[in-house]
């Protein structure tokens, strides 16, 4: 499992190995030289006369930049640096005593002039302005540097590869969001624990890859993180693998309420999301003629451990009766697309779990008097679900490229991993199928319920990849359907260690 803390957090765990003299900028400076020429092999480059730039703000970011840069230089490579006043004095005279030349610039034109110089010779540049102690918007002089390097980059006829210390500049470290310009990396070196914008969108679609790198504070961090993904590891240690005393009631037995003869497919997709994941029982009474496509599926009422409402229906007042029963009965309830906004009207089950797109997540905060555009909640995902969990007492996945799952009691997920090819119509359908299966045979507690749905969303990227054969490759467009169908083979791989 990946876990992401807050800077506060990660700054507590670092500060009794620093007052023990333990050498972390050290070991950061060469982790981030390390990856600087991993990243010219892997570009089929030479270390040894390659142009670097380092960009080093005031703080500790900076200092990593610095040393890094000296140890390249000594490697080598021909290293050059532009550094705001006040930068870190260790790492200046280092870079110095290894035979860098140094720059100290401002915000005036003239000196934005000289940053675009420099960076127009830099081949790899390495992103030391501002490190996870900066919040909100970037300040000046950083933001017309940042700028600076944007327009430099976006003119250059053979991109310069960014590196970031830690977090690419001017993202929001504990909140993923972008509240400013950002010099978006090519790679960043995280450096002691990954942060909220390594997993949180949008932050998180600017970071590129990910460099982990252990400095020794991870004992002395939070037992519980800021935000989680799940991976193919945590999901087959969730998963209940059935025995020989297991029947279909055991299995877990979900109920549907989905569809209808304007919408029938949002029901026949659904469906097979559930199927594939392998309940013992998918219960359906929506209004869909479903058992021509799906036989196996029960149409008659009876007892359920999970119910999904909402996919394809036109009329909710169904959905209202069957969502008071699960309310009298405790059964847990995953509500989608139209049926999101019954949780500001109606009481709901313990275990409650929303799957709203954006769109319909503005709707529902609206209807809870903390109204947020569709545009804001794409901006602030996280700040979005956790709003409407506080406010509802459910479980929120705000589905998108990257699915951000918050709970009412502050547990936060964030699933990345699909292609853009998921970006189909029935693919939310889909998944609330798939989370349904899972829902159905698990715990009924908010923690099992939202470690749920973070196994959904893993599961639903991991087999849309899959459909669209976009490992390491572009991929292919795929269809709703076909990520139900590769979902077997991905639990197969995921369960029997063959991913």
């Amino acid at each position: 499992m990946l876990r992401s803390y807050l800077p506060h957090d990660v700054a507590a765990a670092e500060r009794p190995l620093l007052d023990a003299g333990e050498p972390l900028m050290a070991l950061a400076s060469f982790a981030c030289a390390q990856a600087v020429i991993a990243d010219l092999h892997a570009r089929g480059a030479r270390v040894s006369g390659s142009a670097v730039l380092v960009v080093a703000g005031r703080g500790n970011n900076g200092g990593d930049a610095l040393f890094a840069g000296a140890i390249l230089a000594r490697r080598g490579v021909a290293v050059k640096v532009a550094h705001l006043p006040g930068a870190h004095a260790e790492g200046l005279a280092a870079a110095r005593a290894a035979g860098v030349r140094t720059v100290e610039l401002e915000g005036t034109p003239a000196d934005l002039h000289v940053l675009r110089g420099l960076a127009a010779w830099g081949g790899t540049w390495i992103d030391g302005l501002l490190g996870i102690g900066a919040s909100g918007a970037v300040r000046e002089p950083v933001a017309s540097w940042i700028e600076a390097l944007n327009e430099e980059r976006a003119a250059s006829p053979d991109e310069p590869h960014v590196i970031a210390v830690d977090v690419p500049s001017g993202v929001g470290v504990g909140d993923g969001t972008l509240p400013g310009p950002v010099l978006a990396a090519d790679m960043t070196v995280a450096m002691g624990a990954r942060k909220p914008a390594h997993l949180v969108p949008p932050a998180s679609l600017v970071c590129g890859r990910i460099v982990d790198v252990p400095i020794g504070i991870e004992s002395n961090l939070p037992k519980e993180a800021e935000v989680c993904a799940l991976g193919d590891a945590d999901v087959a240690d969730l998963w209940l693998v059935p025995g020989p005393r297991d029947h279909k009631y055991t299995r877990g037995v979900l109920g549907m309420l989905t569809g209808s003869r304007t919408y029938p497919g949002a029901a026949l997709l659904g469906i097979g999301g559930a199927l594939a994941v392998g309940p013992g029982m998918v219960r359906y009474l929506g209004g869909a003629d479903v058992t021509g496509v799906f036989p196996e599926v029960v149409t008659a009422p009876g007892r359920v451990q999970a119910w999904v409402i909402g996919s394809g229906l036109d009329d909710l007042s169904e959905a209202k009766r069957v969502l008071a029963d699960a309310v009298a009965e405790g059964v847990p309830v995953i509500l989608d697309a139209g049926a999101v906004a019954l949780a500001a009207t109606q009481q709901l089950p313990q275990v409650t779990v929303l799957t709203p797109h954006a769109g319909e997540l503005s709707t529902l905060l609206g209807e809870l008097s903390q109204p947020m555009s569709r545009e804001e909640i794409e901006a602030a995902p996280l700040a979005a679900a956790r709003a409407a969990a506080r406010a509802t007492g459910a479980i929120v996945v705000a589905k998108g490229a990257i699915d951000v799952i918050a709970g009412p009691n502050g547990m936060a997920y964030a699933q990345g991993g699909a292609p853009g090819w998921r970006g189909v119509a029935g693919a939310g359908d889909t998944y609330a199928g798939v989370l349904g299966g899972i829902l159905a045979g698990v715990e009924p507690t908010q923690e099992a319920a939202a470690a749920a749905a973070a196994a959904a969303s893993h599961l639903h990227a991991r087999a849309a990849q899959r459909a669209a054969r976009s490992n390491g490759r572009i991929g292919r467009p795929i269809r709703a359907r076909e990520i139900s169908s590769a979902l077997p083979d991905v639990i197969d791989e995921i369960l029997n260690g063959e991913s």
